[in-house]
């Protein structure tokens, strides 16, 4: 069972979303438009007193934080979605020369996660702009699966610029909406692919969801001061698991080889985003990556990419155990490191998580 979901937002789906204006100082926007458009109030004064001209350009911005089920505006990476087939769209995205959690150890990559949360924003926008799922539903991920180009996620002198091509296939509808489909992504950057990947998604209505969860009252968020969901008596290294800041490990070491129990912060402003119900799907897939580090470690490596599958929620509140195992038949250079992780002796989620090893002379970090 999939681990996203978000909480409500009350606004109407619209038919598309394109490039738009960003309001100048002392403007105002109105919601979006029948094509998804945010359009400038008429008669808007601009900075200098003058009424902006009706024949402004139109401006980059992000799509709609609210599409893709962010808070945050810095955390949308999609620009723009347009539908060129009955299955097919194409976007329009960015990503940051530097990110507060979406970078490489060595900060000279683009992170293979980013291209994953790409992925998923990628699903929401398009169920909310053109399949008619309204704001207020939920979204189960099933199935993630993530690919990259190293040498295309090497960070440049300006913030890369994105085409993605989307391809929605196996669309189940229920209704006027549609409730299940599966997205295959290709995404690229200067005319080359970067990153590849898709997932399996389904949509819920509110009740639905509260009768699936069998729960009466949401989710009470952590008090404030809790740094931890599980306080735990050692820590890990940041450096062991790919990070430079405690505050971005989510795993803390046991006594067992290999084997970790999940502990990330609940405030975490990215992997916590949104206020839920149970750990989020990224928060699984940055435990499965730095399970696979702490595993390669010291060896310079590149994460290249992942496959997960979830298979329950991932409860707050209740130990979760992550174990990384290297298969005895792995490739030398180009290891799989199979992740599991158990909760309530269930088996909530899978990964096998792809890497590229390389000799100490070519890195001094680890990726």
């Amino acid at each position: 069972m999939s681990l996203l979901t978000f909480e409500k937002e009350k606004a109407a789906p619209g038919d598309a979303i394109r490039t738009a204006s960003r309001p100048a100082p002392g403007t105002r926007a109105t919601k979006a438009g029948p094509a998804g458009e945010i359009k400038k109030a008429a008669g808007a004064r601009g900075a200098s007193g003058g009424t902006i001209p009706a024949a402004a350009p139109r401006l980059t911005t992000t799509v709609p934080r609210e599409y893709v089920h962010r808070s945050s505006h810095a955390e949308v990476f999609l620009t723009s979605c347009e539908r060129t087939g009955e299955h097919q769209f194409t976007l329009t995205g960015q990503w940051p020369r530097a990110h507060t959690f979406f970078t490489s150890h060595d900060g000279l990559r683009h992170d293979p996660l980013q291209a994953a949360e790409t992925i998923r924003q990628t699903g929401l926008l398009i169920a909310h702009t053109h399949f008619g799922v309204p704001l207020g539903n939920h979204f189960l991920l099933w199935d993630l699966h993530i690919s990259t180009h190293p040498e295309q996620m090497v960070i440049g002198a300006t913030p890369s610029e994105l085409e993605l091509t989307a391809t929605v296939t196996d669309l189940v509808r229920r209704g006027r909406h549609q409730t299940e489909f599966t997205l295959d992504i290709t995404i690229t950057r200067q005319g080359r692919p970067c990153a590849s990947g898709g997932g399996r998604f389904t949509c819920l209505a509110p009740g639905t969801y509260r009768r699936l969860r069998g729960a009466g009252e949401p989710a009470k968020e952590p008090a404030a001061g809790t740094h931890h969901q599980h306080p735990w008596p050692l820590t890990t290294p940041p450096h062991t698991v790919g990070r430079h800041r405690p505050f971005d490990v989510v795993l803390a070491p046991t006594h067992q080889p290999h084997r970790w129990l999940l502990n990330p912060d609940p405030h975490h402003p990215v992997l916590y985003d949104h206020h839920g119900d149970h750990h989020p799907g990224m928060v699984l897939l940055e435990a499965a990556r730095q399970a696979a580090t702490a595993l390669i470690h010291p060896t310079p490596h590149t994460i290249t990419g992942a496959t997960a599958d979830f298979h329950h929620y991932a409860e707050l509140g209740t130990p979760c155990w992550i174990q990384a195992t290297l298969p005895p038949t792995h490739t030398a250079h180009h290891p799989t490191i199979h992740i599991t992780a158990h909760q309530n002796h269930h088996i909530v989620f899978t990964a096998l998580v792809t890497a590229a090893l390389r000799p100490p002379a070519a890195a001094s970090r680890t990726v």
